[in-house]
């Protein structure tokens, strides 16, 4: 979340190419690179930013930092039950998800995007890509059917 103004920066300026490049692929080899993406996909954010591979990412709303670290998988902003010190009242080791993304979100452009309300995740989507998912979804501005 420190370097969040960056990575939304990064995340302007690759995602385009990204999804671009997967709506290509996907329309040549269907969904037989599904899992390789999806394990580049986990590998990267993985490391970058601790994803949980919820398939709906919210990291460019949230600061870059995934709700789903939350004990509660709470989506939408903290429980309320976080400690005075910004700590998780479930696992008080833990910073509270929602502090780092609100303080990541602070320094971002974009950063108000927290502000939306997100749906709640679709639990069939857990471990499968957004990068494909938006891939498939997005096609000039309308929204596919995508079969899970």
């Amino acid at each position: 979340m420190r370097h969040s103004r960056f990575m939304e920066r990064l995340y302007n300026a690759v995602n385009p190419s990204i999804v671009g490049s997967l709506r290509l692929i996907t329309k040549v080899f269907g969904t037989k690179l599904d899992k390789p993406i999806t394990a580049a996909e986990a590998g990267l954010k993985g490391f970058l930013f601790d994803c949980k591979m919820c398939g709906d990412c919210a990291l460019s709303k949230t600061g870059m930092s995934c709700p789903m670290n939350c004990p509660k998988t709470i989506r939408n902003g903290p429980c309320g039950g976080v400690r005075a010190n910004g700590m998780c009242e479930v696992k008080p080791e833990m910073r509270c998800v929602w502090v780092a993304a609100w303080d990541g979100a602070s320094r971002m452009k974009n950063g108000d995007e927290i502000k939306n309300i997100e749906f709640a995740v679709d639990n069939r989507d857990t471990g499968k890509s957004s990068w494909l998912k938006l891939a498939r979804e997005e096609k000039n501005g309308d929204i596919a059917e995508v079969s899970h």
